[in-house]
């Protein structure tokens, strides 16, 4: 099926113009206080090697749920149960990506990217776990893709797990609560090494596993949905243990499937490996003392919760000092295996949030502006919050806590910086979603600011490599509108739209910018620092 073809010359011209009439801030506000500008962003401004792509993930496109010798998976059993996800919605056709990909990756290839981040689907390779046999018909997919990315100079950058998980796993095992369902993804990670790995130089093991543990086992938003008071009210579950169970294996299973990659791939196949945590960036909800501390165990309990055991060896001193015997505790052996098992550290960075101190000061259930559990240790005593004063800290987007703070991707970028002695860094994940209230606004209105949005943050980005952050790359989230997990198809973060009906993916104006971007064109209307200044100060509350 053919892509819709691109906006006119005519309509991008008129898309800058809105860009550059923008009502807000004209200047840039830093870190230390200080009005200053940034001047409009270009490829240029980054390195030669350095990769800019788009995103996606398995089970939030393909569809073809029973195709081909595929299983069920968690997620397939989860949204066919009432209430799960918004409007009933299901991911059993998504994009119809698995029928569709030759297409996808000729949009991909017009966009004029260096790498396409996608991942493998679980149960279409290993249909029964490691007791079964392997799909050779998803090992054909999967080869296909990757082969037809390559002829059209696109590197595969490929994420072994991404969320979805044979059901026959799910039921055996309970998830990653149990020890044993390491061996099992490393079984699936090896299959991938030795079907692909000729021909991938990134690997990622596993999608936001600090995510993964929030969302499944703390607020039972995800399968196996799990939860308890004070973050909702499943069937089952143990909402201050279970997250921090659940990390403990998804860490160590990664350890084991890098060490195996490092000494029977890495040395013949020469790439690299790494995993991707969500990385919110905080700021203090006051300028307290104790707010600033609560900035740190806030991060302590996001980022480093997962970086720090794959660097240092353990979990971050922060959640040591607060969740005692709860946290789980590495032997000697396991140390060793899992310090210094990355490659690279992948940040998906969506969000920044005020953090509140909850040791110190009152976080009760009245406090309507934070999320439930800031008094408790599983949230290290933090309440974290888009608002402060009844101001968001941004521009609202699709998502409830991804307000628009283009500063954070500077300040998440200098923080792993300064605590990981400047490991190498890819942004793996970057984008904007469509207001809901706003659906009803011509689409081409709304793109001025997912325009805006990517050269703000890209501009924020481009300084903290000036200042020294060894980033590799930055993808955009997403390449087009897709199954936004439990909010289905209400969230939109596409560079192109996919009609429900007919499934026809039809270019946004973003998409045409970004092609541009990346071929080094800009237009003589877009005036200097305006895309910075269109976030500038949007949701700054009078300090």
């Amino acid at each position: 099926m053919k892509v819709t073809t691109m906006l006119s010359s005519s309509s991008f011209l008129l898309l800058i113009l809105l860009i550059s009439a923008n009502p807000y801030g004209r200047a840039l506000q830093g870190g230390n206080g200080i009005e200053e500008e940034l001047e409009d962003v270009k490829r240029s401004d980054f390195p030669t090697g350095f990769l800019f792509g788009v995103a996606t993930s398995s089970y939030q496109i393909e569809g073809a749920i029973l195709e081909d010798g595929k299983s069920l998976s968690n997620w397939d059993v989860f949204v066919h149960k009432n209430g799960n996800v918004n409007n009933g919605d299901t991911g059993d056709i998504a994009t119809d990506h698995y029928h569709r990909y030759l297409e996808d990756i000729e949009t991909i290839h017009s966009l004029g990217v260096d790498a396409y981040r996608f991942s493998i689907s679980w149960p279409r390779i290993l249909p029964n776990g490691k007791l079964g046999g392997v799909n050779a018909a998803g090992i054909m997919f999967y080869n296909s893709i990757i082969d037809n990315l390559l002829l059209r100079g696109i590197q595969p950058f490929v994420t072994i797990h991404h969320w979805d998980i044979p059901q026959v796993l799910s039921h055996e095992y309970g998830g990653w609560l149990n020890p044993l369902f390491q061996d099992d993804f490393v079984h699936f990670a090896e299959t991938c090494f030795k079907n692909f790995g000729d021909r991938v130089r990134h690997w990622v093991t596993i999608n936001e596993p600090n995510m993964a543990a929030d969302v499944a086992y703390e607020r039972g938003k995800h399968p196996p949905g799990h939860c308890s008071p004070p973050f909702g009210n499943c069937s089952a579950g143990n909402s201050d243990t279970e997250p921090l169970i659940a990390m403990h294996n998804m860490l160590l299973a990664h350890a084991k499937a890098s060490k195996l990659y490092r000494e029977q791939f890495q040395p013949k196949q020469g790439g690299v490996i790494g995993i991707v945590v969500h990385a919110i960036m905080y700021e203090p909800f006051t300028d307290d003392e104790i707010d600033q501390e609560a900035v740190k165990r806030a991060l302590a309990n996001n980022v480093a919760w997962a970086f720090d055991p794959l660097v240092f060896g353990d979990y971050p001193p922060e959640m040591r000092r607060y969740h005692g015997n709860e946290l789980p505790k590495f032997t000697p052996e396991e140390r060793l295996l899992i310090r210094d098992s990355i490659d690279f550290l992948g940040l998906n960075h969506y969000a920044t949030l005020y953090a509140k101190d909850c040791i110190r000061s009152s976080c009760g259930s009245s406090d309507s502006a934070c999320a439930p559990g800031g008094d408790r240790a599983i949230c290290g005593f933090v309440c974290t919050t888009a608002e402060r004063g009844g101001v968001l800290i941004g521009e609202p987007t699709g998502l409830p806590t991804f307000s628009v703070v283009p500063r954070g991707m500077e300040e998440i970028v200098d923080y792993v910086k300064n605590r990981y002695h400047n490991k190498p860094m890819f942004i793996t994940e970057n984008g904007y979603s469509t207001p809901p209230q706003q659906e009803q606004v011509d689409d081409f209105q709304l793109d001025v600011k997912r325009i805006a949005f990517h050269k703000a943050y890209l501009a924020f980005l481009a300084r903290a490599m000036r200042n020294g952050a060894d980033v590799r790359g930055y993808f955009v989230w997403t390449l087009m509108d897709d199954f936004e997990w439990s909010f289905g198809y209400d969230v939109k973060f596409g560079f192109y739209s996919v009609d429900c009906a007919t499934l026809n993916r039809t270019p946004r104006s973003s998409a045409k910018w970004y092609r541009n971007f990346l071929r080094n064109i800009s237009s003589d209307s877009m005036k200097p620092r305006t895309a910075v200044a269109f976030w500038s100060k949007v949701g700054r509350a009078e300090e």
